[in-house]
């Protein structure tokens, strides 16, 4: 297996460990247990932490496969706790982390899904009048003695190009977002760009902003709080970041902090844009640093933004559901009038 397991699936396996550690068991005990219910997918993997176990290997040692299938928090905070000799404490801290980033997910793909399904089947009925609609009104006006009016003319001819080339055309829009694919997952350039223009969206662009602030601050904030001192966590965090723009601010600040300069100034000279960042979140962190309560602000901070986040979605989805169905019944009731126009004025056409 060298796919990264799904959150999900690192949420299913460190609440199954968490229960049995409770439980008295040792971690040895505690793996072979979950191997004899885990679904087949996990076998190989479990196989290989069970057999580096018995051969003295630490479980952060082992969770670190190449390439990993945890999260790079996972296995730091599962690195810490082992210092610390606590790790349970690690595991509940994991839970509740992942607990919150699916929540977050969850309720995003929620937002997203109702303008996406309409917006996808909205454009699927207008090719469809387009290409197998129109032409057969085409058909009945070829009959006709007179001049069309000009915006069913203009219907017909783009009616025509699609039809003529709609194989033609569609084999360049799936080539095309094939080779955007393959070169996105090639280019790292091209997925700084695309991320930095993510934020720039109508609409979307404040929420995904939103959402990759909460997820740095919930992210740092329990690293600092299992033990790791900021610059490691800040590393840990960047290494984590689903987002480029999250991890090269995040190596920024690290950069920073490393030459000296404090928090704030360091945050500060990482984002003089406020790119990622709004004043309220940076003013409360500097002080937070200055108090010796970062850890504690970041993940107050990271609830406040999540609430924030799920206001504005659920805003947002019952904003577009009535605004999507006025666009399209605009769009779908357009076209059938322009196709109607000749008719209205049959006794002038014919």
């Amino acid at each position: 297996m060298s796919q990264k397991l799904s959150k999900p699936d690192q949420l299913s396996f460190a609440r199954q460990l968490l229960t049995l550690l409770e439980a008295g068991l040792a971690l040895l005990n505690a793996i072979e247990l979950i191997h004899q219910t885990a679904p087949k997918s996990w076998h190989l993997w479990l196989e290989n932490i069970h057999s580096q176990l018995k051969n003295g290997y630490s479980l952060s040692q082992c969770l670190r496969a190449d390439p990993p299938l945890f999260a790079m928090e996972f296995i730091n905070l599962v690195s810490v706790s082992e210092r610390t000799g606590d790790i349970e404490l690690a595991l509940t801290t994991i839970c509740e982390q992942l607990e919150a980033q699916i929540e977050l997910r969850r309720k995003v793909q929620q937002a997203l899904a109702y303008p996406i399904i309409t917006l996808t089947t909205s454009l699927a009925l207008i090719i469809v009048m387009m290409v197998w609609v129109v032409p057969v009104f085409k058909d009945v006006f070829a009959h006709f003695q007179a001049e069309l009016p000009g915006p069913t003319r203009l219907l017909i001819e783009i009616s025509s190009l699609l039809e003529r080339y709609f194989l033609e055309l569609g084999l360049c829009v799936v080539l095309s977002n094939i080779i955007f694919y393959f070169s996105w997952l090639k280019s790292v350039r091209l997925q700084r760009q695309c991320d930095r223009l993510s934020f720039r969206l109508p609409i979307l662009g404040p929420l995904l902003r939103l959402a990759t602030l909460t997820y740095w601050c919930r992210t740092l904030g329990h690293l600092i709080s299992s033990g790791l001192s900021l610059p490691d966590a800040l590393r840990v965090t960047a290494q984590s970041s689903n987002h480029w723009l999250s991890h090269d601010f995040s190596a920024e600040v690290f950069k920073q902090l490393t030459r000296g300069w404090p928090l704030g100034e360091s945050l500060m000279m990482a984002d003089p844009k406020h790119i990622l960042f709004d004043l309220e979140t940076l003013q409360l962190l500097r002080v937070a640093a200055e108090s010796g309560s970062l850890d504690s602000m970041l993940c107050k901070r990271a609830n406040i933004l999540g609430s924030e986040l799920s206001n504005r979605l659920n805003t947002l989805s019952q904003t577009l559901e009535p605004l999507l169905i006025v666009i399209v019944g605009i769009i779908i009731g357009s076209l059938v009038i322009i196709l109607y126009l000749p008719i209205f004025n049959l006794g002038q056409i014919v």
